[in-house]
């Protein structure tokens, strides 16, 4: 599926302005994992392209972020219910 994706990326890539490809390399990058894709095939399927690099980094950034806010969320509920018990 990744190496389609990169076929089909390279081909359009020229139709989409300087400006808005990195938004597309965002959504790109977030359909195929929203599909199961591993990071290291997006990896070897885009190879070179600064444009999926980009947004491949950007998109585990926000990842981790949103991790921490879900632990931090989880760690909150817990002392709630702690509080709750007593």
């Amino acid at each position: 599926m990744e190496e389609l994706a990169s076929v089909i990326w390279e081909e359009l890539k020229r139709y989409i302005n300087t400006v808005d490809r990195n938004d597309a390399a965002e959504t790109v990058v977030q359909i195929l994992m929203d599909n199961d894709s591993e990071v290291e095939d997006i990896r070897d399927a885009f190879k070179g392209d600064s444009d999926i690099k980009r947004a491949l980094t950007s998109y585990l950034d926000n990842d981790k972020d949103y991790e921490a806010e879900d632990e931090d969320e989880y760690e909150e509920e817990e002392d709630e219910d702690e509080d709750w018990e007593n």
